[in-house]
């Protein structure tokens, strides 16, 4: 019996240095310098479909407690958008899209990410390596006793998840995004 028990505990130890073996491996694969990053978010309207309409206004956007609830599709959405909450880990589509397009604010529409900003942090939410610049306002959060940086939608005040130091070069960043907090708007539609 404790021989099984060993065997399962290397196998699972095992696994888990693979995946983060190949986690590592993915952060560097991303070979870009300071100005391909600028060049991306300076061009980050390319990617908008102009059918889609999307609002790029920074005016402020509010709308009562009671219209939040009716504007966003579910009560996960109002958790994570009004109420800073979190959605579960591998739960959202979004974290596997892969097609050219705009994420943009589930609350507003406000673009805050293109698909090429997006890598697989292997973490099971999206990940983006930079962001739309000035579309995002951060803040400091101590919900989990450590400081963590949460940012939100600059026009709404959404949050959408917070930003992280251990992303790929050069922006070394991993915004860590909750795919419900998203609208994904695809290139070719």
């Amino acid at each position: 019996m404790k021989r099984r028990k060993f065997v399962a505990t290397a196998v699972t130890a095992a696994v888990g240095a693979a995946s983060i073996s190949g986690w590592a491996a993915n952060q560097r694969r991303v070979p870009m310098t300071d100005s391909d990053i600028e060049e991306m978010q300076a061009r980050w309207q390319d990617f908008l479909p102009e059918n889609h309409g999307l609002d790029l206004s920074l005016d402020p956007f509010e709308l009562t407690d009671a219209q939040w609830r009716e504007r966003l599709e579910s009560d996960l959405a109002y958790n994570v958008l009004r109420r800073e909450g979190t959605e579960r880990a591998g739960s959202h589509p979004y974290n596997v899209e892969k097609r050219p397009g705009v994420f943009a604010c589930a609350g507003c529409g406000l673009p805050l990410f293109t698909s090429e900003m997006k890598y697989d942090s292997g973490t099971g939410w999206p990940s983006f390596f930079t962001e739309i610049p000035g579309h995002l306002a951060t803040k400091r959060d101590f919900k989990l006793v450590w400081p963590r940086t949460e940012y939100h939608c600059i026009r709404c005040g959404g949050h959408q998840g917070h930003v992280f130091d251990d992303g790929p070069a050069p922006t070394r960043q991993r915004f860590c995004n909750n795919g419900v907090a998203l609208k994904f708007v695809p290139l070719d539609s």
